[in-house]
């Protein structure tokens, strides 16, 4: 059935919030309005007391990411179910430029392996880890024929993925001038590897010393030097997954003289703190992310940002690792660390509590109004990727991904009843409000409750423009 017909839902865009009857018809939302009369055979389902969201965009996600000896352990299929039953319908995942090969040869293989997997519609971006004039050729073929827009680069990682000044100037030169966007992972990574060693040396090798040694000030001047260089470059740019007022006081600062600096925090950040780490046992394995958790006080920093859109995107950065090794086969997970926090594989689940976790630490609690949480989960991140308005918000011909959100239910969540290959979720046993009821992508109803009616291979790649900047 092609043709379904919501009626009398609360929808609720980054705009506006009315109740409306909403008409999906061959893929895109086809009308809107009052008592909309329509023939039989179209499938009518009344949302009464529900939210009518736009399908969630996740624009920080890894799935099936080779990262240094191992695997995160989400397939495309696996990472995406969980996705869409946490009212997520598009993803936007990376294509790793390695050293023997070019942007456009990543791209190509990404896509090979998701096409047959993906249950919801997905894009890439492309981690530029080398950069030449072949390089720079491709980057230009890649947004002008290929639809990918966006490269991310590492001021971490030396020797594996970080890329030096120089290269991230050329690419952010570039990639401006075309409309495109340069995302930056901003950490100082050689003082942050050397840190590291001291660590080691000194016998330190638990867990929390990954916090240790990747202190926010070394978040800052990465932040403030990629910030100087953009500047230079004349572009805009995007810093992922901020954790600190280190790094946030130099967007601030960027944003108020007028340059173009974009930004996305996590749910993490929001939802926990550095005291996480004040032990020794290897169970603080679960909070290895990169950057590692912050204080209280950067909490509150975080979320004055998210008010006043100093931070305009709240991603998940779902990079997960099992903490039991050999769990579903996978090997060299968290437990690759048990004696060097260094080994410790990082990154953390989330793709599928991100709406219902923000809904309740953020709307229910007044720190967001139901616009601004549709805004920064949705239609922000369709907008600054080139999504939008295709995705990202429900108007008249756009797709017609589609959330029906109950804001009066309360879930419990456990690792064993989400849809993720991980083994654990740092929401155990925590008691939210909002729950997830149905979920449509191009107007197919793919969650109905816990009921999973999507097929792998049923998302599409989805070309994108350029940055709609606003």
């Amino acid at each position: 059935m092609n043709t379904t017909l919501i009626r009398n839902g609360r929808v609720i865009t980054a705009t506006d919030d009315y109740v409306a009857d909403v008409l999906m018809q061959d893929g895109v939302i086809h009308a809107i309005g009052k008592n909309l009369a329509v023939g039989e055979g179209v499938r009518i389902i009344d949302a009464s007391g529900l939210y009518v969201l736009p399908g969630g965009v996740d624009t920080h996600v890894h799935l099936q990411n080779i990262i240094g000896p191992t695997v995160t352990c989400d397939t495309f299929a696996s990472g995406t179910r969980a996705a869409a039953f946490g009212g997520t319908t598009t993803v936007v995942d990376f294509a790793l430029q390695t050293a023997q090969d070019s942007p456009l040869e990543a791209i190509a293989r990404a896509q090979r392996l998701a096409d047959p997997q993906v249950n919801i519609d997905y894009s890439l971006h492309v981690i530029v880890t080398r950069v030449d004039a072949q390089v720079l050729a491709d980057v230009r073929h890649a947004m002008r024929h290929e639809g990918v827009t966006s490269f991310k680069m590492f001021m971490a990682y030396p020797g594996v993925m970080m890329a030096d000044d120089a290269a991230i100037f050329q690419m952010l030169r570039q990639v401006g001038a075309d409309g495109g966007m340069v995302a930056l992972h901003a950490e100082n990574g050689t003082v942050i590897d050397l840190l590291i060693r001291e660590a080691l040396e000194a016998g330190h090798t638990s867990p929390r010393y990954h916090a240790l040694t990747r202190p926010a000030i070394l978040e800052g001047e990465a932040t403030h030097r990629g910030i100087r260089l953009a500047e230079l470059a004349e572009a805009q740019i995007y810093f992922v997954h901020v954790s600190s007022n280190q790094a946030l006081k130099h967007i601030v600062t960027a944003r108020a003289e007028g340059i173009p600096v974009f930004a996305e925090t996590c749910p993490h950040y929001l939802l926990f703190d550095d005291s996480v780490y004040n032990s020794d046992e290897f169970e603080i394995a679960k909070y290895v992310m990169t950057p590692p958790l912050r204080t209280s006080d950067d909490q509150k920093h975080l979320w004055r940002a998210l008010r006043y859109d100093d931070l305009q995107v709240i991603a998940t950065d779902h990079c997960p690792f099992c903490m039991k090794e050999g769990h579903l086969g996978y090997q060299r997970q968290k437990m690759s660390g048990q004696h060097d926090f260094s080994k410790i594989p990082n990154g953390a689940p989330g793709i599928e509590t991100r709406l219902v976790s923000l809904f309740d630490i953020g709307v229910m609690q007044g720190k967001l109004s139901l616009n601004r949480f549709v805004q920064l989960t949705s239609t922000t991140p369709a907008k600054l990727f080139g999504l939008f308005p295709k995705k990202g918000t429900i108007a008249v011909g756009s797709d017609a991904d589609v959330v029906l959100f109950d804001p009066a239910a309360t879930q419990v969540i456990h690792a064993e009843h989400l849809h993720s290959q991980c083994d654990y979720t740092l929401l155990e046993g925590r008691t939210l409000r909002g729950q997830v009821k149905k979920v449509f992508l191009r107007g197919e109803l793919i969650v109905d409750g816990e009921q999973w009616l999507g097929r792998e291979g049923m998302g599409r790649f989805v070309p994108r423009g350029t940055v709609q900047a606003f």
